[in-house]
């Protein structure tokens, strides 16, 4: 099974399209985690990593099928490829590109954000990047505080968390697997199958407010 906390590592455009990209239910809100600690035990969960980690999302104000996030130095994108009947969302990733970020790389990842730029430097280093993102009108930075308790159920990851957006504190639990028919069937068993299924960009979104 892949482990979905393992350390983060460059990956090129390349390397990324091989990966069998997984589908994803996901919830937020408030007393989520109870739910699913309640009901992860009946489901005989088993427990396996905890990780904290600081992230910034980068929001468009007109799509919200590119998700785009800087973690471990790492500029992250995955993009929307479609969904399974159920309506969970397959993310495909994109490539993870260390800084300084090349120009083609970084104007593929404002293309898929249908955001425009113009890029006057062949290499863009973090601080760069983010000065851009913050004096555009179409884009926003969101800091991204996680504290996410992994497991699996029946051999389906499984995770809940508790997230900071700009400081303000939501809880959210997930569902993904390649195996669409099993994913249902666990969010069913963690109680969470009836709630609203919610993406990190729209719940960044309704927090602050874009």
């Amino acid at each position: 099974m892949a482990d979905v906390y393992e350390k983060n590592k460059a990956t090129s455009v390349a390397e990324a399209k091989n990966i069998v990209p997984r589908a994803e239910f996901r919830v937020f809100g408030q007393g989520i985690i109870n739910i699913v600690e309640a009901a992860m035990w009946k489901a005989q969960a088993t427990l396996f990593k905890v990780r904290q980690s600081s992230e910034v999302y980068i929001l468009s104000r007109h799509t919200n099928e590119a998700n785009v996030k800087i973690r471990d130095g790492l500029l992250d994108i995955k993009t929307k490829v479609g969904e399974t009947e159920d309506g969970f969302e397959i993310f495909q990733p994109q490539g993870k590109f260390q800084f300084p970020v090349n120009k083609e790389e970084l104007q593929t990842i404002f293309d898929n954000l249908l955001v425009k730029v113009e890029l006057d430097k062949d290499n863009i280093n973090l601080d760069d990047f983010l000065s851009m993102v913050h004096d555009h009108g179409d884009a926003v930075a969101v800091d991204v505080q996680k504290e996410r308790y992994g497991f699996t159920v029946n051999g389906v990851i499984c995770e809940y968390a508790k997230i900071l957006f700009n400081g303000a504190l939501v809880e959210t639990a997930c569902v993904e697997s390649e195996d669409y028919a099993a994913m249902k069937e666990v969010a069913e068993a963690l109680e969470i199958a009836e709630l609203e299924n919610v993406n990190y960009l729209k719940a960044a979104k309704r927090v602050v407010g874009l």
